[in-house]
């Protein structure tokens, strides 16, 4: 077993995508069980990924939030090459990710509903910091018996930065990757609105909401045809449709806000989300012309980090 700086013991190795891995690990000066990751085995090191790394540590380690797996530690230790390896210390989600979930076909839409929710809540926290996700999709969303975590902060970037990709480079994954991305427009929130709806409608219906069977028709003039109508599903209420439908919105103006979506989605099934507030906060009955939600009307129930369980006028 590896152990780096005398401290975190890696046991087995739990997840790996393109550029990185993710190990179980034992903290031994806390005596915890904690997630490690590193920069794959043949991938570029030194001071570019250490700072790469450092860059997602940091943008991470700014969110406390429930649906946020948190950020313990950032260091970096020898590789074989003799160069600086950089890792990062989390909390270990335990669960499967939604990816695997949907391998068995569309979630119920209550599950659906709720994962989306919190997923949502998850992005209104990194958003009130300035922060966009960029790579929501269903391997970053692990499902754990406290509830959801969205993971991988690797290509986060401050709202409104260019894209800091290469010239002629599309960072992300094309299934859901918004119009504007492709453009290589500057990084707004609602890039993150337009992979929701994407996640929101596979998890309801199974597929994605336009034909896709390459990388190439996902980057292509065929990508940009009219997301497809969900199927009808029993129950469903019309308000969670309509939402996926305007995340969907080829304009990035007419996506609601994460804050927004956070709260309608939750109203949908009954469930408590946690928020970031924006004004002090005021119970309030929500106005009964409002329809639908605003983050106008949002805003007047909600103020920080904290759990909001909204009723309709009533109810």
């Amino acid at each position: 077993m590896r152990t780096l700086d005398g401290r975190y013991r890696l046991e087995q190795r739990v997840g790996v995508g393109g550029m990185s891995e993710v190990w179980r690990a034992h903290d031994a000066v806390l005596d915890r069980t904690v997630a490690v990751k590193l920069v794959s085995p043949g991938q570029p090191d030194g001071p570019a990924a250490v700072e790469r790394i450092r860059a997602e540590a940091r943008s991470a380690a700014r969110l406390v939030h429930p649906n946020v797996a948190s950020v313990h530690d950032f260091g970096t230790c020898a590789s074989s090459t003799g160069c600086a390896t950089p890792y990062i210390v989390m909390e270990l989600a335990e669960g499967q990710t939604l990816a695997a979930h949907l391998r068995a076909g569309p979630l119920d839409w209550r599950i659906a509903v709720r994962v989306c929710a919190e997923v949502s809540a998850a992005l209104a926290a990194a958003h009130a910091h300035g922060i966009v996700h960029r790579d929501v999709k269903p391997a970053n969303v692990m499902l754990t018996p406290s509830g959801v975590k969205v993971l991988d902060f690797g290509i986060a970037t401050p709202t409104g930065a260019a894209d800091p990709a290469p010239e002629g480079m599309v960072v992300g994954t094309p299934a859901y990757l918004a119009p504007e991305q492709l453009h290589r427009s500057p990084v707004t929130p609602a890039a993150d609105m337009y992979a929701l709806g994407v996640l929101l409608y596979y998890c309801l219906a199974g597929r994605l909401p336009y034909p896709a069977e390459s990388v190439t028709q996902l980057l292509g003039i065929e990508r940009r045809q009219p997301p497809q109508p969900l199927p009808e599903l029993p129950g469903l209420p019309a308000e969670v449709a309509d939402l996926c439908r305007r995340c969907l919105a080829e304009d990035p103006t007419g996506r609601p806000s994460s804050l927004v979506a956070a709260l309608l989605l939750a109203e949908a099934v009954d469930a408590r989300v946690y928020v970031p507030m924006l004004q002090p906060l005021a119970v309030r009955q929500r106005p009964a012309s409002v329809t639908p939600w605003t983050d106008r009307a949002a805003a007047e129930v909600t103020e920080a980090a904290v759990g909001v369980r909204w009723s309709r006028p009533g109810g």
